[in-house]
């Protein structure tokens, strides 16, 4: 029997998650996180054989709490899941360590498939994931700009992307507007960018926002 661990901040994504998984022969969901530090927290209290883990948490962003779950217990897969298409996080997240990423709007075949999968000690490689380091290598693996920024960094650039006021950004990031400010002005400073419109405009090019 697999069992799981769900941490989500949204209740109804986790009844959902657990309903289809329960559903499943062969795996049980033994433990639900709403944010980062309590899924970090169980981790280390209960054996779980895979995690999955929402990228958008209010606490932490969820690839830094993949990389506190791996350094806590490196054997433990954590399968990435997100609202955000591939191009966001995905390589991101793989680099990161997770065993790997599914886009929310998946179909649940192929989530139930992603956890046997990493259970048994390999990675899931979706589709579209794969394409996208195919398309790496044919292009010799430059380091592409935002590859450079920090979780926080770059999640502030998706959202000036797409469109969101200072405001907005700062409640999505559960965050005061002055810190989102400080990581704005990092970013556009890393990349080398002289202001929003630079950023945006990069942030489309590279296919960052859908």
């Amino acid at each position: 029997m697999i069992k799981v661990l769900i941490a989500d901040d949204h209740a109804l994504i986790r009844k959902g998650l657990k309903q289809l998984l329960d559903d499943t022969d062969d795996m049980r969901v033994i433990g639900e996180a709403e944010n980062g530090m309590q899924a970090i927290r169980m981790v280390e209290e209960t054996d779980y054989d895979v995690v999955l883990l929402d990228i958008s948490m209010p606490d932490k962003h969820g690839v830094d709490v993949l990389k506190q779950l791996r350094a806590n217990r490196p054997q433990l897969p954590v399968l990435m899941l997100s609202m955000h298409p591939e191009e966001q996080y995905a390589l991101r997240s793989m680099k990161a360590g997770a065993a790997g990423y599914l886009n929310k709007q998946s179909a649940p075949l192929q989530l139930v498939t992603a956890i046997r999968q990493v259970a048994s000690g390999k990675k899931y490689i979706s589709t579209e994931l794969a394409e996208q380091l195919a398309n790496g290598l044919s292009q010799g693996y430059q380091e592409l700009l935002h590859q450079t920024l920090s979780n926080r960094e770059y999640q502030t650039l998706c959202l000036m992307a797409s469109g969101k006021k200072l405001s907005e950004m700062a409640e999505i990031m559960s965050l005061s507007p002055k810190t989102v400010s400080v990581y704005r002005s990092r970013l556009l400073e890393k990349m080398k960018l002289k202001n929003n419109a630079e950023a945006i405009h990069y942030a489309i090019s590279n296919h960052l926002i859908e």
